[in-house]
């Protein structure tokens, strides 16, 4: 079995092995994977995160040796929370890097992938859960985008797992699998900042997550990373004018 790691700045990753496929999810810089499947042109992961199964392209491969990806599982480590910034190795040798971006090793403001060294001159996060309103903010205004992570593109379980993980807690890809975590609260008015609310469609599936700021009010990516009044109905979007979201749960992670 072979192991590799995301060294460039965003790797799609798609539901199968082509470039039709949708895209389902994204690696960041400095997160890492196991192979599971090879194709001439492409391989299939399951990343180290979150056990997300997705296909990458083979020219976005960077391989690593077990203990190099055990060693990554294990070390919870720093984090970039810069809009954009860049990890460098030399002028023609760098990764652009956004919030959530990871930083191996990194140590008096240098981190490391396999031998090399690469220079990083940015902020990085407090794992702290007193910090989760405050980094979710960092994403306000982000464009929705369906498999998306990051400040340039994305989805509403995307947004809630890269928050959750600025704060040193990882949580999975998807909404309906957030939602198995945690406790339940009952009441929107017994909410506290930092529970995930989660929606429901007409069938009874878990389709949208969005973390509570204060009681009554909810952050999530729906068109755009956005602040909405939330109740026991739902979200209420106050520039349309009406409820778009029914409420189906809320979950302290915490």
């Amino acid at each position: 079995m072979s192991y590799g790691i995301s060294n460039l700045s965003i790797v799609p990753c798609r539901s199968e092995g082509n470039d039709q496929a949708e895209m389902v999810t994204q690696l960041l810089f400095g997160e890492v994977y196991q192979v599971i499947e090879e194709k001439e042109k492409w391989v299939k992961i399951k990343t180290a995160l979150d056990d997300y199964e997705c296909w990458i392209c083979r020219k976005q491969f960077f391989e690593i040796s077990v203990e190099e990806y055990e060693n990554h599982k294990l070390n919870d480590f720093p984090k970039s929370t810069d809009a954009a910034g860049e990890v460098r190795i030399s002028d023609s040798t760098y990764a652009t890097t956004t919030i959530g971006t990871t930083l191996p090793y990194f140590s008096n403001g240098k981190l490391k992938i396999r031998k090399e060294r690469y220079d990083f001159s940015g902020n990085t996060n407090d794992a702290n859960s007193n910090k989760i309103v405050d980094y979710a903010l960092l994403f306000i205004n982000a464009p929705y985008l369906w498999g998306g992570r990051t400040l340039f593109g994305i989805d509403c379980s995307g947004f809630s797992q890269i928050v959750y993980s600025l704060c040193g807690y990882n949580i999975p890809r998807d909404a309906y699998q957030q939602a198995e975590e945690g406790i339940n609260v009952e009441f929107v008015e017994l909410t506290e900042p930092g529970d995930l609310a989660f929606f429901d469609n007409e069938e009874g599936k878990i389709t949208h997550v969005g973390i509570v700021t204060e009681p009554g009010h909810i952050i999530h990516a729906s068109g755009k990373v956005r602040i909405d009044n939330l109740d026991q109905q739902g979200i209420f979007n106050k520039d349309l004018g009406k409820y778009t979201h029914k409420l189906r749960l809320i979950k302290r992670i915490f």
